[in-house]
């Protein structure tokens, strides 16, 4: 019996790429907002319109957030009350409570699936109930336990304001899909922020660039994608590898898009975001390509679960134990599914590979052949990641290595690579897979340069806006997390 995917039922809920959004949703939240004259009336005006777009997805989930808030809140105003023994004791009864609730929802379909798979041979069967996945708990879970885990190490003091900390929980642009934001990164703008038209337009710039993206590049490709691992049986060396790049491009392109408009909405409000990607397909080793890519995950799960598990501390062969282990973790994160765990498993195993001594041969390396590498492993793990099943991984694998054949497209195939998606699938590697270097300009040339890259920035949000208007919104890839 293959191994499937439990089924996530997350609902797609409202999305930047939509008209909903674009023209009704964030023009009249900016209209309230900065019409607003008081910091406490801001953030009431922010926190109602991060409600009001979360319940977009499913209403009742509304009130599992509000319920994680709360008893978070209250944890928090423990913690600081409490010392001694009394006060571990409230932080692990806090991260207990995150965990659960969040093994609860994502797991309990996983793990009674495969506990029937265990018994089928004694005639037990095992219900499986279709539970519903909560948008975005994967990340307002991962929120709370680093604020507790913040308190108790005496890094930052509980927020006593409720209305602060909802805000803290629920603000709507990394709300269903990260980037992970510490409190710390926002304590002070919580209560005092301030934006300027310099910053608002910053950070409009950001959020058109991050929605370009998501149109233009991820969304042109994602049929293409979607023909090659699901409608494909036994595909070629070329499809396959052709399938894996178009992914690579797409899962990019898509979640990087979303953490550039989450980042460049709160610049516009005066919040600062954490970066989440940078070129991380350029990486020379998958050390280093995780310093680049979802870094607000990968740096959480160094300073929560890596370092407390003893990190590098304990020797050779437990630092080699607890890399491993975090990367199982990541890769259950991702999803409760086999091939999550096994993509988990892949890139933690590389991790080790070179932390044992084949990092130090990629840095006397040739650039190009440890940018090679990189980049095969990273491929090779994506299977993993988007196969539906475990045979279908390993169909796609037999591709991979010419298994079925070399050359040649199915014409449903051919058919789909319309001039859009090449001209993605060419774009996405060139700003995907490069670090180009900077133009040093004298100073009559920059305001030319800047007032063409407003002019670009202008042209690809018409494009993307067009394109929007075309068609129905593409729920973000990461909304499924």
């Amino acid at each position: 019996m293959a191994f499937q995917p439990a089924a996530n039922g997350c609902p797609a809920g409202m999305t930047f790429a939509s008209i909903e959004f674009l023209f009704y949703f964030l023009p009249l939240f900016i209209l309230l907002y900065f019409t607003a004259k008081t910091i406490r009336l801001r953030n009431f005006i922010f926190v109602v319109f991060s409600l009001i777009f979360y319940s977009g997805g499913y209403t009742p989930h509304l009130f599992l957030l509000l319920f994680s808030i709360f008893v978070n809140y209250r944890v928090a105003l423990l913690l600081d009350d409490k010392q001694g023994p009394e006060r571990r004791k409230v932080l692990v009864y806090g991260v207990a409570f995150n965990v659960l609730l969040l093994a609860g929802f994502k797991y309990t379909g996983f793990i009674l699936q495969n506990l029937d798979i265990l018994l089928e041979p004694f005639d037990v069967v095992i219900p499986v109930p279709s539970i519903g996945l909560p948008l975005g708990i994967s990340f307002y879970s991962f929120h709370a336990i680093s604020y507790i885990a913040d308190i108790y190490k005496g890094r930052v003091r509980a927020n006593r304001d409720p209305l602060q900390f909802i805000l803290y929980m629920t603000m709507f642009p990394q709300l269903v899909a990260g980037p992970i934001v510490r409190y710390s990164t926002v304590a002070r703008q919580l209560g005092a922020r301030r934006t300027t038209w310099g910053r608002f337009s910053a950070g409009a710039r950001i959020f058109a660039i991050g929605l370009a993206w998501k149109v233009l590049i991820a969304d042109e490709v994602a049929p293409l994608v979607m023909s090659i691992f699901d409608g494909t049986t036994s595909p070629t060396l070329l499809e396959a590898w052709l399938g894996v790049y178009a992914y690579a491009i797409q899962i990019y392109f898509d979640f990087g898009g979303y953490s550039a408009m989450a980042v460049g909405l709160g610049v516009m409000v005066g919040f600062t975001l954490p970066r989440n990607f940078r070129i991380p397909y350029a990486a020379l080793s998958l050390t280093d390509f995780w310093r680049r890519w979802h870094m607000s995950l990968s740096s959480w799960l160094r300073d929560y679960v890596y370092i407390p598990l003893g990190g590098n501390r304990l020797g050779e062969a437990r630092t080699y134990a607890n890399l491993w282990s975090v990367f199982l973790l990541c890769g259950l994160w991702h999803g409760a599914s086999w091939n999550f765990v096994i993509w988990g498993a892949h890139h933690g195993a590389f991790l080790v590979i070179e932390r044992a001594g084949l990092k130090r041969w990629l840095d006397r390396a040739p650039r190009a052949v440890a940018h090679l590498y990189t980049v095969v492993v990273v491929l090779l793990g994506w299977v993993w990641f988007r196969a539906e099943t475990f045979d279908g991984a390993l169909d796609l694998f037999a591709g991979l290595f010419g298994l079925n054949g070399i050359g040649g497209l199915s014409f449903p195939l051919a058919f789909g690579l319309y001039p859009l998606s090449v001209a993605a699938l060419v774009a996405g590697g060139l700003i995907g897979f490069w670090k180009w270097p900077r133009l040093r300009l004298s100073a009559r040339w920059r305001p030319v340069v800047a007032a063409g890259d407003y002019v670009m920035v202008a042209a690809v949000l018409l494009l993307s806006i067009i394109w929007i208007g075309g068609g129905p919104a593409a729920p973000f890839l990461y909304y499924r997390f």
